[in-house]
């Protein structure tokens, strides 16, 4: 049985979700694209003419892919080498499979099948294609859409918005470039049918690794193929996980258009709005991108940071309990891995500080937590009851409470049992 606290170094270097950080940044784009449209209408004056379809983006997706691209030159695969890759790392996960799935009791047929080896570069471009989805409801809050042309004053802070928020993204991708080293990717928001999600592996960033830490490659690969394998099964066994986040997120959305409104119709006096969220805002141990939402907005960003904390804890769990039967070298590469990611620089912890980063795996790591502190208690098939539905996934109060969670689920089936029997005896 695992014990409350496995060693950290258990927590593969992957992608911090790439909707939480779309999330944070819709908050604050969302805002200065809006007061930079209406610092542009005010110097326009009254303005003339109408916005003739040619209404530029927000983000500049070609800027972003280009810094980010930038940042990570080197080490791209050849095609014999990303063939020989993608069929070496195939076979890892077809080796997971049926590990994983005798542990969970889920089922994935095909994970192998949509596996693949990436480059820096092949990363990037897979995830600017899943951001520029993310980000399609933030076109829909351009100023432009319903503004005037405005002057040559106000198109510059239109513009200056815009490269800094496409500057910040590709920035982003361009640092995580360097650092990820396998990620499930499933997309949201997108059009039904939605495909299933697709297994990447970083071989630069991985190789990198293997060498710096002298780490065995071929258990060294098959530790980074469990996690990520894992993640596929929590998704794919639990359609209702997509559905529900994706409701977040459309709820989230809504939230922000109405900011957006408030904002156009009020113009700067409307920042207000913000300085009183900040000012009322609790600054403890919490990101600063959440300074500025509202209430209500910083429910539904916790209640998906928490659907994070439990996706990624239990993927932590599993990998932990098949590893360490599967792998003699487990502990050495977790004890390994765990010295890495304690030795950051002082840039990356700044940066990882200034993007919410930091806070967010912190948070993974209490998710963490919360499963194997309810599987020691409980067993791993209470702990697996997270995925029975929405309604069973802990809040954050309770992921650092796993107390508070396990009553919750008592006095659910307590409840139950009563009106079952009720039914019975009518």
């Amino acid at each position: 049985m695992p014990s409350p606290t496995p060693p950290s170094g258990s927590r593969v270097r992957r992608a911090p979700d790439r909707r939480l950080l779309a999330v944070g940044m819709l908050a604050g784009a969302a805002a200065g694209a809006w007061v930079a449209g209406r610092m542009k209408e005010s110097a326009a004056g009254t303005g003339s003419g109408s916005l003739a379809g040619d209404v530029p983006p927000m983000i500049d997706w070609e800027q972003a892919r280009s810094l980010a691209v930038n940042m990570n030159r080197g080490g791209a695969l050849t095609a014999p080498a990303r063939a020989e890759l993608d069929a070496r790392y195939r076979d890892l996960v077809a080796r997971c499979v049926p590990l994983v799935a005798a542990y969970t009791g889920d089922d994935l047929p095909d994970g192998p099948d949509r596996t693949h080896a990436f480059d820096r570069v092949d990363w990037i471009n897979a995830n600017i294609d899943g951001f520029r989805r993310m980000f399609e409801p933030l076109e829909a809050l351009n100023p432009l859409l319903s503004g005037k042309p405005g002057a040559a004053g106000g198109a510059f802070l239109g513009g200056v918005n815009r490269a800094v928020v496409s500057g910040e993204l590709g920035l982003l991708l361009g640092y995580l470039g360097r650092r990820v080293l396998g990620q499930y990717d499933l997309a949201l928001l997108g059009k039904e049918p939605v495909a299933a999600g697709k297994l990447y592996f970083v071989e630069p960033n991985i190789r990198m690794v293997e060498e710096q830490l002298g780490l065995p490659a071929a258990d060294f690969r098959m530790w980074l193929a469990l996690h990520e394998t894992t993640h596929a099964f929590e998704f794919e066994a639990h359609p209702w996980l997509r559905l529900h986040f994706n409701g977040l997120l459309e709820r989230y959305f809504a939230l922000l258009r109405d900011d957006a409104e408030h904002l156009r119709h009020a113009g700067v006096k409307g920042l207000g709005l913000f300085v009183d969220r900040v000012r009322t805002a609790d600054h403890g141990g919490g990101s600063w991108l959440a300074t500025v939402m509202s209430p209500e907005q910083r429910e539904l960003f916790n209640e998906m940071q928490a659907t994070m904390c439990v996706v990624e804890g239990y993927s932590n769990h599993v990998m932990n309990a098949v590893g360490k039967e599967l792998l003699p070298t487990y502990e050495t590469i977790a004890r390994k891995f765990e010295q890495r990611q304690r030795q950051r620089t002082a840039a990356e912890q700044i940066f990882a500080r200034l993007t919410g980063l930091s806070v967010k795996l912190e948070q993974y790591r209490l998710g963490e937590a919360f499963v194997n502190a309810v599987a020691n208690e409980r067993g791993h098939g209470t702990a697996r009851r997270i995925w029975e539905g929405p309604e069973f996934l802990p809040t954050m109060e309770e992921i650092r409470e796993p107390q508070r969670w396990l009553a919750r689920v008592d006095a659910r089936d307590a409840a139950r049992g009563r009106r079952l029997g009720e039914g019975a005896t009518a």
